[in-house]
């Protein structure tokens, strides 16, 4: 029996195949590749050849490429999340390095304790 630990994994790996596949579909360059923290992302190429990398975040069930607000489309409808992503790599990425989209639960912690 898998672990949830494994079952996510699966989980992201699937939601990050189909959208990969819409992105081929769209003509947008994107690989299904593992990073240094052993997370599943796909790097995707923009229209000046800079890549980025898409990750899932599965409690808030968003694909996400930065830190930004507009850097993040809902996992729920398929094609809309095809159609921003793609209209963002057409776009080009925001310029600089690609923020981290990340929870710091241990604040949450601390702010209730207080």
């Amino acid at each position: 029996m898998p672990t949830v630990k494994e079952s996510q994994r699966a989980y992201q790996v699937e939601l990050l195949t189909a959208l990969r596949n819409e992105l081929i579909n769209r003509e947008i360059i994107a690989v299904l590749i593992t990073d240094q923290k052993e997370r599943p992302c796909l790097d995707v190429t923009d229209s000046a050849f800079r890549s980025r990398r898409v990750y899932v975040h599965l409690a808030f069930l968003w694909f996400y490429w930065g830190d930004q607000h507009d850097e993040r489309v809902s996992c729920l409808r398929l094609f809309p999340a095809a159609d921003v992503l793609a209209e963002a790599v057409r776009a080009g990425w925001h310029e600089g390095e690609q923020g981290e989209l990340g929870l710091d639960f241990s604040k949450i912690v601390d702010a209730y304790r207080s």
